[in-house]
């Protein structure tokens, strides 16, 4: 949501500038893979994503909280049937 009150959906509207501090070692890393002036679309992509990995643990929450937890070995079995995974521990949890 921008400052200003009007509601944007992430990765929409205008951009707006602010201060983020990062350690050395996170911004040399970020710099060597894009470049010193693609350092702000990387921390937006990173956020971006990280809002999605939010929302789907809000979501997982709510349907644990809802239908209880989901069986470790029949997510292993369906993980081993969507990946093509025929290994004999695929059906176990891990």
């Amino acid at each position: 949501m921008a400052d200003d009150g009007t509601g944007f959906a992430p990765g929409d509207g205008p951009t707006s500038g602010i201060t983020v501090t990062l350690t050395a070692g996170t911004l040399q890393a970020i710099r060597e893979r894009v470049g010193k002036r693609g350092v702000s679309a990387y921390l937006e992509k990173a956020a971006q994503r990280q809002i999605e990995r939010d929302d789907l643990d809000e979501l997982i929450a709510d349907f644990d909280k809802n239908h209880g937890t989901a069986d470790p070995e029949a997510v292993a079995a369906r993980r081993a049937k969507l990946t093509g995974d025929t290994s004999a521990d695929a059906g176990t949890a891990a």
